[in-house]
């Protein structure tokens, strides 16, 4: 009953973390004339702040010894803050510079990249739909490739990073609001540094517009660190198979606000690279919810044959078929 309401808990914080993130497209521009650089540094920097003042609301410290006591979770915190530094930065710059499709495309193929990592990283073995949807994935890449004239470089610098950042966090196994804390305490010290070079120079932003602007600025910290908060709360929650099924939101918000309200251009190949991605999303999906629904009928099949051996007070018969094997084992990460 518990595990269920973690997995419920873990649903509803990755399905908020995602909606917040499909939205955000609509934040960074009310940031201009501020540089993508310096939006990145106060990001940084008021994240610390927010989650500094969470955790002194909740007197929330507990965690903090055991992990200044392990050196391989500082490693792991500190890689993953440098990872989602540059997420961030690319995905900033995106949207400022008018690649609001792109930067959608980078979430729509996250789900493959992670696929791709399991198998060179983690050594997983794929089912053929997942193979079919990773060829398709890498057909549309071509394609978009032959689009754009170049490589759809910041979509695969976002999709790689977030996989990373995501592995990372399964890996920590901290929870939401702790392993932002972690991770901004890694990120401050650099971000504020910049910022007050920045202001030593006089060309910070910060204040030179506005008491308005200047409040938009500051409130990156919330902006930032609420949907992660969220999505680290989700990480250690549900598999990253359902993480790759709950992403779809985020980057579909991203390319209708890319298209319908920033009116980016989609001529005929774009269009056609991403009908790929989107026919290679759907053959994993397929797969996903055919895969579950085999291994909760599996799952039901041995759970009765062990009640009626119980019950003939006989010792269950072991499942023998490949299939009931395959449900032992874990699977890949979809």
């Amino acid at each position: 009953m518990k595990a269920d309401n973690e997995q419920r808990m873990g649903l509803l914080y990755g399905m908020g973390a995602y909606g917040m993130w499909g939205l955000v497209p609509l934040f960074w521009p009310l940031l201009k004339p501020a540089g993508a650089v310096e939006i990145l540094a106060h990001r940084m920097v008021w994240s610390l702040v927010v989650v500094g003042a969470a955790l002194l609301v909740l007197r929330r410290w507990e965690w903090l010894r055991p992990l200044l006591r392990d050196p391989r979770k500082l490693g792991l915190i500190t890689v993953a803050a440098t990872v989602i530094t540059v997420n961030w930065g690319v995905y900033i710059w995106a949207v400022n510079a008018g690649q609001v499709v792109e930067a959608s495309l980078g979430y729509f193929i996250n789900p493959l990249v992670t696929i791709a990592m399991g198998v060179l990283l983690l050594k997983e073995r794929l089912r053929p739909a997942q193979w079919t949807a990773v060829g398709i994935g890498l057909a549309a890449v071509l394609v978009l490739t032959v689009g754009y004239g170049r490589p759809p470089w910041i979509s695969l610098v976002l999709a790689l990073s977030f996989a990373v950042y995501g592995l990372l966090k399964k890996k920590t196994n901290i929870g939401g609001l702790e392993s932002r804390a972690a991770e901004t305490a890694v990120q401050f010290l650099p971000a504020l540094a910049y910022l007050l070079w920045l202001g030593s120079r006089g060309a910070a932003d910060f204040g030179e517009h506005g008491a308005g602007h200047a409040a938009l600025l500051a409130a990156t910290g919330v902006v930032t660190a609420v949907p992660l908060i969220c999505f680290g709360a989700a990480a250690i929650r549900v598999p990253l198979s359902t993480l790759g099924l709950l992403q779809y939101l985020a980057p579909v918000f991203q390319f209708l606000l890319g298209v319908l309200y920033f009116h980016e251009a989609m001529p005929a190949e774009r269009w056609a690279g991403f009908s790929l991605v989107w026919l290679a999303l759907t053959v994993l999906t397929w797969d996903a919810l055919r895969n579950a629904r085999r291994t909760r009928a599996e799952a039901a099949r041995l759970a009765a044959e062990a009640r009626a051996a119980a019950a003939a007070g006989t010792a269950p018969r072991a499942a023998a078929s490949p299939e009931s094997a395959s449900v032992r084992r874990p699977e890949p990460a979809s």
